[in-house]
């Protein structure tokens, strides 16, 4: 591209010189010759003009006395009336100009140049102005040149800027070029770029928070499998088989509000729905891993409480919440349901050491961990509750304890 530039702006300067070379090269060698021709014209009627006086006058004309009235090298030859000829200078071989003017007493004076001086006259001028347009030649090379290099480095820039977007790198370099269109095309692979880094964030979160959240059930669910095989009694199987079909259904309940979440945080499917059954499902399921460990889960607090959520989506938070507790607490696992203004309150305690004060509200935070964990439990159960209207808090470090706040269902006025 960057020759194509050079040879196109080559082209263009070469014709306009060389159109308006030739006109000026014609118009100077005309000026030129008539300029000459202009000259020699005004020595002869100089001459005539003085063979005039002289002859009116009763003089001589000799050519010692006109030899200083015409131009160094030029040749006069004055015929006079009485056939006469008067000659001065030396006649010019080859081409010359003339000029020949009759005077009033019957003479006749004719000037003579070489037109060799004229000649010369015509290849200096010439000569300038071949120079004039060699240096316009290298004005435009060293212009093309650097126009070619100022529009080519963007191009090879962009090139490589898209490039490296394709390869699976999408920082944006914010690069101008001073150039408009060349502007544009950055902003749109920068925007592009931008776009890129947030979907390819989005889908690293995504399986970050599955592998996390997953994980949970899927323990759970295991858990229950183990039962079964353990026990011959068909009202125990057929119990532990209920209970696991309704964690896969949950399980799968979570893989879509992940997925939900990660197209839009806030598009939410929250129905009225009540807590006690999700709070008592958390208790029977988490029950079994919290006896293996010798400590307990109790339940307390108001109870006939409706919530406005996805139950799927709070029973996965409650479920974070008691694991964090049997992982990262000790003691009793309590959960507390209560009222407070026109929302439902589910806390989750324990008897541990609590969460350290140099952490304390960054606990929610990405990557943010106590102990040696991922630091994404509780992250992503902040981004559930948010996403159905709640919002996940600790009220309190040390022993912990976490509250789950929900709107809850507005009552039927005409209920008494």
């Amino acid at each position: 591209m960057r020759r194509r530039l050079i040879n196109s702006t080559l082209a263009v300067v070469l014709v306009v010189i060389a159109v308006f070379g030739l006109s000026l090269v014609i118009v100077e060698t005309r000026t030129i010759e008539n300029s000459a021709q202009e000259s020699v014209s005004s020595d002869a009627v100089r001459l005539v003009s003085i063979v005039d006086s002289r002859l009116l006058g009763g003089e001589g004309v000799t050519p010692k006395v006109l030899r200083e009235q015409i131009e160094p090298g030029r040749y006069a030859v004055i015929r006079m009336p009485d056939h006469r000829t008067v000659e001065i200078g030396k006649r010019p071989a080859g081409s010359v100009i003339s000029a020949e003017e009759p005077g009033e007493q019957g003479e006749v004076v004719r000037v003579e140049a070489s037109r060799s001086t004229v000649s010369r006259e015509i290849g200096r001028t010439m000569l300038i102005i071949l120079a004039v347009a060699l240096l316009a030649v290298l004005a435009a090379v060293a212009l093309a040149v650097r126009q070619a290099h100022r529009l080519s480095a963007p191009l090879t820039d962009l090139a490589e800027t898209a490039e490296r977007l394709g390869s699976g790198d999408p920082r944006p370099r914010h690069r101008r070029y001073g150039v408009p269109e060349l502007d544009r095309v950055a902003d749109v692979l920068d925007a592009s770029a931008e776009r890129i880094a947030r979907m390819l964030t989005a889908e690293r979160r995504l399986a970050a928070d599955a592998s996390h959240q997953l994980r949970t059930p899927l323990t759970a669910l295991s858990m229950r499998l183990e039962e079964i095989t353990l026990t011959d009694d068909p009202e125990t199987v057929k119990e532990e088989a209920t209970i696991a079909l309704g964690q896969v259904e949950r399980l799968t309940d979570v893989v879509q509000r992940l997925l939900t979440n990660s197209r839009d945080p806030r598009s939410g499917s929250a129905v009225a729905f009540d807590l006690d059954e999700v709070v008592k499902q958390q208790i029977e399921e988490w029950r079994p891993a919290s006896r293996s460990e010798g400590r307990a889960i109790v339940r307390s607090g108001k109870k006939g409480l409706r919530a406005v959520g996805t139950p799927g989506a709070v029973a996965q938070v409650l479920a974070t919440l008691i694991e964090n507790s049997l992982m990262h607490g000790d003691g009793t696992v309590a959960l507390r349901t209560r009222v407070t203004g026109n929302q439902a309150v589910v806390e989750v305690s324990d008897e541990g050491p609590g969460v350290s004060p140099d952490l304390g509200a960054r606990v929610f935070e990405r990557t943010v961990s106590g102990r040696n964990s991922t630091g994404l439990g509780l992250a992503v159960a902040r981004d559930l509750a948010e996403a159905d209207g709640g919002r996940l808090e600790l009220l309190q470090q040390h022993p912990p304890v976490f509250a789950l706040f929900l709107s809850r269902e507005a009552e039927d006025p005409s209920v008494s």
